[in-house]
């Protein structure tokens, strides 16, 4: 009898330990469960984390301390956004600070005032319009946002640390009031979005980037951390203006600026031994630099030379797909890449790892793929011959016997290059507007490809290197067209359209960041990234490929996200880097299919839901 007893007990345990291990995998752990709060009366309405507005039910408003703070009548948070709406299109107008006020402008104005006062519904309004103000809270909105932001700013957001801040960051990371962070933004403003260096400024595109991984990725905004490096700046117009709101000194340079960033990173992941850190629009001295010091020790990531690089990789392989050709044939295209910073060499280190993948990874296939590339920059083709060549740009200088076998030369302009290498693409990363002259495209008309792709990449949209209406024009119909700013589609005329695809680095990072934080990986790893990559590629439909469309429509980029996560989990799985997250353990999530895996990521993905409030004296 005690021997039955004893197997019922054990046949009990099994099974709650089954159902326990079934809860874990799908129950949704985002953005429904009571949240805890120290505040009440007037403070909860000043605090843009738990404020409802009108929202907040007659219960709540006594539990609270509420009644008779708000307007009787309790809304729905569909009434306000419906409110919102109604005051954004009237508020348009009178934001603007006169006629040279970009419509836009106005725009990030009122959705920032919201923003400061009800993240939620703020983040309840992106979602549901995430096409239409995506272009706002990022590129290109953002760039004039950053140009601007010394007479933008009127309330905090994120931290600041600076040059004058040394030795005492440790301390200085604890000032920050939530006990978890998830996701960080850093820059120090050196090279914002192809404008130069911002200083302090730069904090705007850590806001944006961070906008979008709440937005497309479900992180949970209280648990997001924008962050400005402030080590000065070389801006002579910055370093005068009185109302600048930085340090008013040149940049810190060698070992005293290394020393600022490595402390910073040992005191953030001092605090918070998890969280995940993106560098962003940092100068291209600087991005590879950081990038190889810290990879392999901190889970970070540099979205400019790998995000990049990512949405490039996947756009080049959906060329390939558009052109009628398998994925496998993308190791046959001749890329004539035009810039070669940060961006330009992270494309053509990844374009150059896929293709020796496919080639077998072996030596022979790493050398026969750094063969597909034309390399020119601002002093033109870039061979063997060029003096002070930069290290980074080195693998990919051509041999003065390949180039004058094309009858070119060390420094062969654009035109040339074009001319003679007869690419199948045209990659633009340079941060020049319109370099892709009319002389350039008229050069491609003599590409091998039936359908030759020309990606202008560069941000914000003053800086792409031609616009889809002059690459149609002149090379024709039938070509592929991607940019990295946003463009409208081309009437073609005849009812026939020029898709302009836009290769948006957010397709990707949201993604990458999700999937990084619920797998658990101690880094972010090469096949993590190319996972990713691969992942976009293979999301667009053959049909919707063979049209010209090489990537998705925007308002699918939540689902676009998941996938994208679920990718980077599973290739952390197979290079035996996860540990897990929360519940799940690193056994666990290795126990899960791919199916199981989707809706492991759906379910962390945190939603713009008000969740009850529930006061607890501290």
């Amino acid at each position: 009898m005690a021997s039955n007893l004893l197997n019922q007990i054990r046949a009990s345990s099994s099974l709650i330990r089954r159902l326990r291990q079934r809860a874990r995998c799908f129950t949704t752990t985002e953005g429904h469960r009571p949240t805890i709060v120290h505040k009440r009366s007037i403070d909860i309405l000043h605090d843009p984390w738990f404020n409802k507005g009108t929202a907040f039910s007659m219960t709540e408003r006594d539990r609270l301390d509420l009644r008779g703070l708000l307007p009787p009548n309790v809304m729905t948070s569909e009434q306000q956004i419906e409110r919102f709406m109604v005051d954004l299109e009237r508020l348009k107008v009178q934001a603007r600070d006169g006629p040279s006020d970009p419509y836009a402008l106005a725009k990030w104005r009122i959705l920032n005032r919201l923003h400061d006062r009800n993240e939620t519904m703020y983040y309840k309004v992106l979602i549901a319009n995430i096409e239409e103000y995506a272009p706002i809270v990022y590129t290109p909105t953002v760039g004039l946002v950053c140009q601007n932001y010394s007479g933008l700013f009127r309330r905090p957001r994120g931290m600041y640390f600076s040059a004058e801040d040394r030795g005492e960051m440790m301390s200085m990371i604890y000032n920050w009031p939530a006990d978890q962070v998830d996701m960080i933004v850093v820059t120090d403003g050196s090279r914002i979005l192809g404008l130069g260096d911002l200083g302090v400024h730069g904090i705007g595109i850590a806001v944006g980037k961070l906008d979008l991984y709440v937005a497309a990725a479900g992180m949970n905004p209280q648990r997001v951390l924008p962050v400005m490096i402030d080590v000065g700046t070389n801006n002579e117009k910055l370093l005068k203006d009185p109302l600048y709101l930085g340090l008013q000194e040149h940049r810190l340079e060698g070992d005293k600026y290394l020393a600022v960033i490595d402390e910073f990173m040992e005191a953030v992941f001092t605090r918070w031994p998890h969280v995940i850190v993106q560098f962003e629009d940092f100068q291209s001295k600087w991005a590879f630099k950081l990038l190889q010091r810290y990879r392999n020790t901190y889970r970070m990531f540099n979205d400019d030379v790998q995000g990049t690089a990512g949405v490039a990789i996947a756009g080049l392989l959906g060329a390939v797909r558009a052109q009628g050709r398998p994925m496998i044939d993308f190791p046959k295209q001749k890329i004539v890449v035009a810039g070669a910073g940060s961006a330009g060499i992270g494309v053509l280190n990844a374009a150059r790892k896929t293709m020796a993948r496919m080639l077998g990874n072996n030596e022979s296939a790493f050398d026969s793929a750094r063969s597909q590339f034309w390399v020119v920059d601002a002093k033109g083709l870039i061979t063997e011959e060029r003096q002070n060549i930069d290290p980074d740009a080195q693998p990919f200088a051509r041999k003065v016997n390949e180039a004058s076998r094309q009858g070119l030369r060390e420094g062969a302009s654009l035109v040339e290059v074009v001319q003679n290498v007869k690419p199948d693409v045209l990659l633009g990363l340079s941060a020049v507007g319109g370099l892709f002259s009319k002389e350039v495209l008229e050069a491609l008309k003599g590409s091998t490809s039936t359908r030759p792709a020309i990606f202008a990449m560069s941000n914000p949209t003053k800086n792409a290197e031609c616009t889809p209406e002059e690459a149609f024009s002149v090379v024709g119909d039938n070509i592929i067209f991607a940019s990295g700013s946003p463009f409208n589609d081309v009437d073609l005329g005849n009812g026939k359209v020029g898709l302009c695809n836009q290769g948006n680095n957010m397709y990707l990072f949201p993604g990458i960041g999700l999937g990084t934080l619920l797998s658990g990986s101690r880094i972010i790893s090469d096949g993590m990234l190319q996972a990713a990559a691969e992942c976009l590629a293979a999301y667009m439909t053959e049909e919707e490929v063979l049209t010209g469309a090489i990537y998705p429509k925007i308002s699918s980029i939540r689902d676009i996200t998941k996938e994208v996560a679920a990718a980077v989990v599973m290739e952390a799985i197979e290079e035996d880097l996860a540990e897990g997250y929360r519940e799940m353990d690193a056994r666990e999530l290795r126990k899960l299919s791919k199916e199981e895996i989707v809706t492991y990521v759906q379910d962390n993905m945190w939603s713009p839901e008000y969740p009850i409030l529930v006061y607890k004296k501290e």
